[in-house]
């Protein structure tokens, strides 16, 4: 397998991003309209820096293959507040929300490798952050069992409003801890 990366998001990426959220595989789970407005609305302000919310580009081997976005959960406190009901979050713990957007990218072990990649930056990036925590559909077997792999332990399970709203309500919650 390829080294994976991250880079930050550009504007110029929209594109590739908007191709990416209109794939079957990633609709399902995104539930995210594809339109340029859309796109615009809800990524424009984290790309251009106005917006905390940090957009990465996961490369393999150089080559754009996913979406990483890493956000504060005090930036976002009422998905704080709903989370908290089933984890005690540290005031300084990190999210971050993923997606594989080429199809070949799948089954490749890369999730797990995008995960560690990720978590790995986040320790030099954000050098406060004790925790990166992640909620997953319980019904995304890939998506948990590639968290489990990149060292993440499943810390809760319970309720939370899922991102498509034909999934069930069952959440996995996950939790990696910055090391030593």
């Amino acid at each position: 397998m390829s080294e994976t990366t991250l880079r930050r998001l550009a504007r110029a990426d929209f594109a590739l991003l908007r191709g990416w959220l209109a794939r079957p595989h990633v609709a399902r789970w995104w539930n995210h309209d594809p339109s340029a407005q859309a796109v615009e609305a809800d990524f424009g302000a984290a790309a251009d820096g106005a917006d905390p919310t940090q957009l990465f580009v996961v490369l393999d081997g150089g080559r754009p293959v996913g979406l990483l976005q890493r956000y504060a959960f005090a930036d976002n406190p009422d998905y704080a507040a709903e989370l908290a009901r089933l984890v005690a979050l540290p005031r300084d713990a990190l999210g971050i929300d993923y997606l594989l957007g080429e199809p070949d990218a799948l089954g490749r072990g890369l999730g797990t490798s995008m995960l560690r990649a990720a978590a790995a930056q986040t320790w030099r990036d954000c050098p406060s952050a004790s925790a990166v925590v992640v909620a997953v559909n319980a019904a995304n077997r890939a998506s948990w069992r590639a968290l489990e792999r990149a060292g993440f332990e499943r810390v809760a399970e319970g309720p939370l409003e899922p991102d498509n709203p034909i999934d069930s309500r069952a959440h996995y919650v996950y939790r990696i801890e910055r090391p030593g």
